[in-house]
């Protein structure tokens, strides 16, 4: 009787540690899908969005980002530990207990939701780094327009004079090509990460579906904990009698 109360008690812990954890990273994740969508839209709010990057980057910022992604990986880890030694133990006895199918479930399904976080958190990082590059790029091509036109503007007779614009104007010319040839690879680069951010979401909705089904099954072990403790609270009773 007192072994199934602690197992009770043990399960139940472990149960709202885990749902807590869920909800922890369901919330991150659908947080980072959002600033993933803010950058690759044009509006007042990718600005914001780029300025709190770009301090985040700076100082400790990075430091603090490293730690947190190093943590999450390192539990990773641990759950992949924890789901291996599990399987072991199954393999061994050849059945799996409901307290361990419970917690394989949810170690499954915390590892899929921080693998996806850590997936996120680099697409992040790269789409600020593009869009940064992006920018860039732009006024380096509108430097280079302005100067080119200068140069035009400035031409005179003198046939030297007249060679080393030409010459200048052709190098100028290159270096537009060569830029507006990167701004087109950065541009293809951001308008595939928001077809793996449409894919990401669809992915995410399956893990919800995978989070309820959970959620039942958690509730039908809980039924069925109760049920073999009452019998077992049946059993000593007529025993004592």
């Amino acid at each position: 009787m007192i072994e199934a109360e602690h197992l009770n008690l043990f399960i139940a812990s472990v149960l709202e540690l885990g749902v807590k954890m869920l909800q922890l990273l369901y919330t991150v994740i659908f947080s980072e899908m959002l600033l993933i969508l803010i950058l690759l839209f044009k509006s007042p709010l990718r600005k914001l969005v780029i300025l709190a990057l770009d301090k985040m980057k700076r100082g400790k910022g990075p430091v603090m980002v490293k730690t947190v992604a190093g943590t999450v990986f390192i539990v990773l880890l641990a759950n992949v530990y924890n789901l291996v030694d599990i399987k072991n133990r199954t393999n061994e006895s050849g059945v799996l207990n409901p307290t361990d199918e419970v917690l394989m479930s949810m170690k499954m399904l915390e590892n899929s939701l921080m693998g996806f976080f850590l997936f996120l958190s680099l697409m992040m990082d790269r789409l600020h780094h593009y869009i940064r590059e992006l920018r860039f790029l732009r006024k380096a091509m509108e430097a280079a327009k302005r100067q080119n036109q200068s140069s035009q503007d400035d031409k005179n007779g003198s046939s030297e004079q007249l060679k080393t614009l030409v010459q200048e104007n052709e190098t100028l010319r290159t270096k537009i090509e060569t830029l507006e040839s990167e701004y087109e690879t950065k541009a293809k680069k951001a308008k595939a990460a928001g077809s793996e951010v449409e894919a990401l979401r669809k992915q995410s909705e399956g893990l919800l579906m995978e989070y309820d089904r959970l959620l039942a099954d958690n509730q039908n072990l809980r039924s069925q904990l109760t049920s073999i403790e009452q019998s077992a609270s049946h059993s000593d009773g007529k025993k004592n009698t």
